[in-house]
């Protein structure tokens, strides 16, 4: 079990949001720009990969450039000794995950939620960026109730990883598309079109 840590680079830890296979999450305080963010600390395992550092530089770099207002943005990214973290934007509404076990969602409200990820994945896929592991989790709300899209490219680097281990294919099967579950390893758009 991982032990909360103070801080994680420049980032004051203030308490675990959450934990799940692929990392574990931070509420933190940025003390340079004075605004909370999240912190999102990925397993030490992926190290065993000596290709991963550069993988992971490259896909934070590529999920960074996505500027669209629908996708959670990443502030930063960095290594905290051996251990990869990502800084994104915190989101305080929580998960559609979250609401999904509250009840359901009124028909209009559902309708708004899926407009706006569509619109996100579109943004997406234009730039060649599959999301792998689009699920209720990995949708996230603001204050204001508005709907983001979270967690690009982390499934990907997670797959890398699990090709040259041995570990298998990693994501959520009950979203995954058929040619996931298989290990096609040449998806498009249509696998998370799929998943939505």
């Amino acid at each position: 079990m991982m032990t909360i840590p103070t801080t994680i680079g420049r980032y004051e830890i203030q308490r675990e949001l959450g934990r799940g296979g692929m990392a574990t999450v931070f509420l933190a305080h940025d003390p340079v720009i004075g605004r909370e963010v999240a912190v999102k600390v990925l397993p030490r395992e992926f190290l065993h990969d000596t290709h991963f550092r550069g993988r992971f530089e490259r896909e934070v770099k590529t999920i960074a450039a996505l500027d669209h207002p629908y996708i959670v943005p990443v502030y930063d990214s960095g290594m905290e000794g051996e251990q990869p973290y990502l800084v994104m934007r915190y989101m305080a509404g929580g998960s559609l995950k979250d609401r999904l076990e509250q009840g359901p969602i009124p028909y209009t409200e559902a309708i708004l939620i899926l407009n706006r990820i569509a619109t996100a994945l579109d943004e997406a896929h234009a730039h060649d960026i599959i999301h792998r592991d689009l699920k209720p989790a990995n949708i996230l709300f603001d204050q204001r109730g508005e709907a983001f899209l979270s967690d690009f490219g982390i499934v990907k680097l997670a797959q890398s990883t699990a090709t040259y281990t041995g570990s298998g294919i990693i994501g959520t099967p009950a979203y995954m598309s058929p040619e996931q579950i298989q290990g096609d390893a040449e998806l498009d758009g249509r696998s998370d079109i799929y998943s939505l």
